[in-house]
């Protein structure tokens, strides 16, 4: 049976991409929708795989592992769930991360890089895609790679073959223009495909801030609580 509430977010909101993406001149194909499902039983990813949607994002190994297990054992909708990993990553969690996740979002720091290349190294033909997360802080404590830092950093991570560099994310910061914040994504975005053309898309937007991040080119957006709502399952 049909969750028509949540069917009917998740038509709201992917009308509201498309108009964001029409207003930037682009298709709201160009426009990958990861629905984020933390905080949410396996039952919710059944239901979206139902309606039709394959790309869910986690930010907690803990949770993520064994939802991603009961996806893989329960799922009967005839797609196959690509799940991206959102969330600040734990060095000793890599192993298990790359055990189900496609993606990761948030490569913010060359001990997690060189964690990866050990863990990766171990089985030759796995791949994995990766996002450089960007601080737009300027507190050094805080995760991500200083947008001053980012060409550095990404010639490291270019140097893992398994490793395919897709492109940077960034979080607009709290109590600051939205506006601003996704131009300095987007400028990290343009300085770095001077260096690895191929690495164009941007990982930003939630909730709250997607129209405005699509505007600023934005290629995968990241939405939770606007499509899942409030937590309604046991």
């Amino acid at each position: 049976m049909v969750n028509q509430e949540l069917q009917s977010r998740l038509i709201e909101v992917q009308s509201r991409i498309d108009v964001a993406a029409t207003k930037s001149g682009r298709s709201k194909d160009d426009v990958e929708l990861i629905i984020v499902t933390k905080n949410n039983p396996a039952q919710l990813v059944f239901d979206l795989l139902e309606l039709g949607q394959s790309n869910f994002g986690e930010n907690r190994n803990q949770e993520a592992e064994p939802k991603a297990l009961e996806v893989a054992k329960g799922n009967t909708s005839g797609l196959t769930p690509t799940w991206h990993f959102v969330g600040q990553l734990q060095s000793n969690k890599v192993r298990s991360v790359l055990e189900y996740a496609a993606v990761l979002h948030s490569l913010d720091r060359l001990s997690l890089l060189t964690e990866l290349k050990k863990q990766l190294a171990k089985e030759p033909g796995l791949r994995l895609s990766v996002f450089i997360e960007l601080n737009l802080t300027g507190d050094a404590n805080r995760g991500g790679v200083q947008p001053a830092n980012l060409l550095a950093f990404a010639e490291q991570v270019l140097e893992t073959p398994q490793l395919e560099l897709m492109g940077v994310m960034g979080v607009a910061g709290l109590g600051v223009s939205p506006e601003g914040e996704f131009q300095r994504i987007a400028d990290a975005s343009h300085n770095l495909r001077s260096l690895a053309p191929e690495a164009k898309y941007i990982s930003a937007g939630m909730s709250g801030d997607f129209e405005i991040a699509i505007e600023f080119g934005a290629t995968h957006a990241r939405i939770g609580t606007a499509i899942t709502g409030p937590r309604q399952y046991p």
